[in-house]
């Protein structure tokens, strides 16, 4: 599926939970790895605000991207932000959604334009 590039330029990102290791597979407990480079993946929660308009999400981060001095609450950058609609069908019912991912998670600030 096509994989869509989130201009997140002008929005407010809050960290809402920390980066905690993605899980592939809730019975074993295994841990969700890169499929190219093979590395633990990590899932962040944010709230992202942009014109009027908030949405919690989580996103997919890789764990060489997760950056120190994070607080719950602050505001985060997301740099290479994508989302990938999927769907699939599990026992009989088709899901579908959106899967966020970024090549990291840092402390940001709030956009110049709502500063003042």
């Amino acid at each position: 599926m096509r994989v869509i590039r989130v201009d997140a330029s002008t929005a407010t990102i809050l960290l809402t939970e920390a980066p905690a290791p993605k899980v592939r597979d809730r019975q074993t407990g295994e841990i969700a790895k890169d499929a190219v480079s093979g590395e633990a993946l990590m899932t962040v929660g944010v709230v992202y605000i942009d014109e009027g308009e908030s949405s919690l999400i989580q996103v997919t981060v890789p764990e060489s991207g997760v950056t120190e001095g994070l607080t719950v609450g602050a505001p985060v950058s997301l740099p290479g932000l994508v989302a990938r609609p999927w769907q699939s069908v599990f026992n009989g019912k088709e899901r579908h959604g959106i899967a966020y991912r970024a090549t990291a998670i840092a402390p940001g600030a709030f956009p110049m334009t709502q500063a003042g």
